[in-house]
């Protein structure tokens, strides 16, 4: 565990690696992708406003529904390729010190993991980031974000040279000021990628996103303009996957879950022919079927 008051910095990763789920079938022929955004709470059920007072302990001390509530998000995730998770527990108190990341890539059955730890607070919390892969990371590249600590994106390559598919997950700042510094930063990491994928948690609403900020230049599509929260009486969108023009988008779907206080967002993708099997490696056999 990190001790209190580290300076992070921007460092490169290799995925933690489930040695169970590594079993291959590459790409499927078609070349899809499904991909799945979720802020999922630290675990917690959130169904009413009040519930973030009566149940705002939960934040701090274990509590015996989160684990049926984790099962029900590895559930959910077991039928995609790529998850972006924000608001998850790297392992403390309040998760019963599981990191939570690594709980969700095991009941879902994914074959690569990464955590990102935004904010250290010891035992009382681990607030973390986190993907889940099929796919065999070429690169993981973990950012902080500017503005007050606690705020960070992970980057993650697939492929080479100009014809790499880059995604990029991030939880950004409730501030409008803020924000827009952190889109700039991460404008500058994908300007020279052709295939982009942005995914996350981004507290603002699509057109501020492709009209307002750094992002506007890039053509950016987004593919999801539903409601994302709060889960119960969904009224704002604040959950994206941005996409870039060159991958075809097959489906977009908010999904009735309201397991956190976030809706999860999912988009299925077709990749370009120059991203092949030989670029993308390593998709596990875990069942494509209905997650509904």
């Amino acid at each position: 565990m990190r001790r209190w008051g580290t300076e992070r910095v921007v460092g490169l990763h290799e995925p933690q690696v489930n040695v169970h789920h590594l079993e291959s079938t590459g790409l499927p022929t078609d070349s899809r992708l499904r991909l799945l955004s979720f802020n999922i709470q630290v675990g917690i059920s959130t169904e009413r406003y009040r519930h973030y007072l009566t149940r705002g302990w939960q934040h701090l001390l274990p509590h015996t529904g989160r684990a049926d509530n984790l099962q029900k998000i590895g559930k959910l995730l077991g039928d995609f390729d790529l998850v972006a998770l924000q608001e998850a527990d790297g392992g403390s108190l309040r998760s019963g010190y599981v990191n939570q990341v690594e709980h969700l890539a095991q009941l879902g059955a994914f074959p690569y993991w990464y955590q990102q730890l935004n904010r250290n607070l010891g035992r009382l919390g681990q607030h973390s980031n986190g993907v889940l892969s099929r796919l065999r990371p070429w690169t993981i590249e973990d950012h902080p974000l500017p503005g007050p600590k606690g705020r960070g994106a992970i980057l993650v390559r697939f492929g080479e040279g100009p014809e790499a598919l880059v995604v990029v997950m991030m939880h950004l700042a409730l501030g409008a000021r803020v924000r827009s510094l952190q889109l700039a930063y991460i404008r500058d990491l994908i300007g020279g990628y052709k295939h982009q994928v942005l995914m996350g948690d981004m507290n603002t609403h699509a057109s501020d996103l492709l009209q307002n900020s750094p992002l506007r230049d890039l053509g950016l599509l987004a593919p999801q303009l539903e409601a994302t929260f709060p889960s119960w009486r969904p009224q704002r969108c604040l959950d994206h996957i941005l996409l870039s023009p060159t991958l075809t988008l097959e489906k977009v779907e908010v999904l009735a879950h309201p397991i956190s206080d976030h809706l999860p967002v999912a988009v299925e993708i077709r990749l370009p022919g120059s991203l092949t099997a030989d670029a993308l490696p390593a998709l596990s056999p875990a069942p494509r079927g209905s997650h509904e």
